[in-house]
């Protein structure tokens, strides 16, 4: 069992198909959300949705199961390179370890769209959880396509 940082495979033929709208403001696109999953949990190319199968457990931790909303960058193209982003996401009063997160689109049956591996466990105790994005950039941005 890992995580492996990957855009699944589903997510890139959904890309093709028309399925993932990452127009922003919110409200004219689809919307994601972050959830945070332990170092037990198998997640990567392969993985096609949401699970809470190795999430991080709701039960007196101060997480509620599905994580929380992103708030969407909107979309930009520099050069040759597409890409998207969203803004930080926190998760405050928790007591939590997470060894990485699941970005995925409510709007479209919960399907995965990232996988990230935070590379070692991170942990909060009575504080805040912050899943820091890079900026947003061609060079920087979580998903980028050239």
């Amino acid at each position: 069992m890992a995580i492996t940082q990957a855009l699944p495979n589903s997510f890139k033929k959904q890309l093709l198909d028309g399925d993932q709208d990452f127009t922003s403001p919110a409200g004219t696109g689809d919307r994601f959300k972050l959830a945070l999953y332990v170092s037990t949990a198998t997640l990567g190319a392969a993985t096609t949705s949401y699970t809470t199968s190795g999430e991080v457990s709701s039960s007196g931790t101060g997480y509620t199961t599905g994580g929380k909303a992103l708030v969407n960058s909107g979309t930009s193209v520099v050069s040759t390179k597409a890409f998207t982003n969203f803004a930080n996401v926190s998760f405050t009063s928790v007591t939590l370890t997470a060894r990485g997160c699941l970005i995925y689109n409510t709007s479209f049956s919960n399907s995965a769209v990232a996988v990230l591996n935070f590379g070692a466990d991170k942990t909060a105790t009575a504080g805040t959880f912050t899943v820091q994005f890079p900026a947003f950039t061609s060079s920087a941005a979580i998903i980028q396509i050239s």
